[in-house]
């Protein structure tokens, strides 16, 4: 469904992909998209749509419409009231502009390059790997996925269509960040000894609510997409950085997957893990532990409070043998303090540095040099994520391979890996 008549430039229609399903375990599908030689459209601009409308999606609509490089054609929501009100206000620079209720309108068009995921969790794989599939280029919000299973579908589709994705934990582009991986990293507070994050605060308990009538405005159906059906509450769909959808494991990782999925991230970065990952998951109160942690091979813990806690005032606390980094968005705080604004020499290890989380992607996507947080990166953090839910919702440890990404000898936990998607819903390929 859409809100203006469609394209005349749509090509291969989704339902030819779809089609093709498997047939890449065989062999190469062509696609027109992928063909081109050059990886941007006509006067050398980016061609690009926006989908998920909520509240993340705002300063993402504003830089892609003004940005000089981008053409912002299309923008897509389940709710009518989002999508009106997204296209309002890109038809005032763009009155050709289209909207779509079904995301897939969108990997028809053979014009579009790029599109910009800020949907609910549970929809960011199905959409991405469609998009990459579709010969397009993503931007998607963090975490990149909602399952195990998922996360690894994502880096296949990454690796085998040869897509730009970008994940958007954009914590990596901010230059506190940055120095707190590059003193870590060149050991300058020697040896780590512990690293506290801060979740800042809990959500309410994830519960079944009462069901209301479905309003006109929103196609209920295709807003739960793969994800168990549930009796419709607004509650239950809203976009709340507070709450919403956020609370419901249907739907997302819970504080794992709001706050964690960015510290997570840095502390993978810090510790040059971002091709592997810890081999085990606690969650709170087990065995009177007083918060969540996961652990590295090596032995170096990772708690989690949703309190504050030990991380003592900061985001992130790394602790060294030779002093200590406490970052936050905006600040850093080292021991010693001249460690703050301290440059990395020649010899020494630099952090990659990227200054603005979406021009990184864009640059990528004229490069095809890799982002700065691609899917085989964001997976990693995804996997954290994932296991760190499992564990809160079995109350107990989980084992986990970060070789083979595995749960080791668990059966039980092994089930969390995926859940069952609806009828019509299967992930792509």
């Amino acid at each position: 469904m859409l809100i203006n008549p469609p394209n005349p430039n749509s090509a291969l229609s989704r339902r030819a992909f779809l089609k093709a399903g498997l047939a890449t375990a065989a062999g190469t599908i062509f696609f027109p998209s992928i063909a081109r030689s050059n990886p941007i459209g006509a006067n050398n601009r980016v061609r690009m749509a926006l989908i998920g409308c909520g509240l993340i999606m705002g300063g993402h609509h504003g830089w892609a419409q003004s940005h000089p490089m981008i053409d912002l054609v299309a923008v897509c929501d389940v709710k009518k009231s989002k999508l009106n009100a997204a296209l309002a206000k890109l038809k005032q620079k763009n009155p050709a502009a289209i909207g779509y209720v079904d995301y897939g309108e969108i990997m028809d068009r053979s014009d579009i390059d790029a599109v910009i995921i800020a949907t609910p969790d549970h929809w960011h794989a199905a959409i991405s790997i469609d998009a990459m599939r579709a010969g397009k280029d993503v931007y998607v919000e963090k975490p990149m996925a909602l399952s195990l299973d998922e996360a690894a579908a994502m880096v296949s589709a990454e690796k085998r269509y040869g897509r730009i994705l970008q994940v958007g934990s954009m914590q990596r582009s901010y230059p506190e960040f940055r120095q707190a991986v590059d003193i870590v990293r060149n050991g300058w507070i020697g040896e780590i000894t512990e690293i506290h994050i801060d979740l800042k605060g809990d959500f309410p308990p994830d519960r079944l609510l009462p069901e209301e009538p479905v309003p006109a405005d929103i196609d209920y159906d295709r807003w739960l997409g793969p994800a168990p059906w549930r009796p419709y509450n607004n509650q239950r769909v809203q976009g709340a950085y507070g709450g919403g959808w956020r609370i419901f494991w249907d739907y997302g990782s819970r504080k794992n997957g709001d706050w964690g999925a960015h510290h997570f991230d840095i502390v993978q970065w810090a510790l040059d893990m971002d091709g592997n990952g810890p081999v085990l998951f606690v969650p709170k109160g087990f065995e009177g532990a007083p918060y969540q942690y996961h652990q590295y091979a090596n032995g170096l813990k990772v708690t989690a409070s949703k309190s504050g806690g030990p991380a003592n005032g900061a985001m992130i606390r790394f602790v060294g043998k030779n002093g200590e980094v406490k970052v936050s968005r905006g600040s850093i705080e080292t021991t010693p303090a001249e460690l703050a604004s301290r440059t990395p020499r020649a010899t020494e290890l630099r952090a990659y540095r990227s200054n603005d989380h979406r021009q990184n992607w864009l640059d990528s996507i004229i490069s095809r040099r890799p982002p700065i947080c691609p899917a085989t990166v964001g997976g990693r953090t995804m996997d954290i994520c994932a296991l760190s839910g499992i564990t809160e919702r079995l109350g107990r440890p989980v084992q986990w391979n970060p070789d083979q990404r595995l749960i080791k000898d668990d059966p039980e936990a092994a089930r969390f890996a995926d859940y069952t998607r609806r009828a019509g819903y299967a992930l792509p390929v």
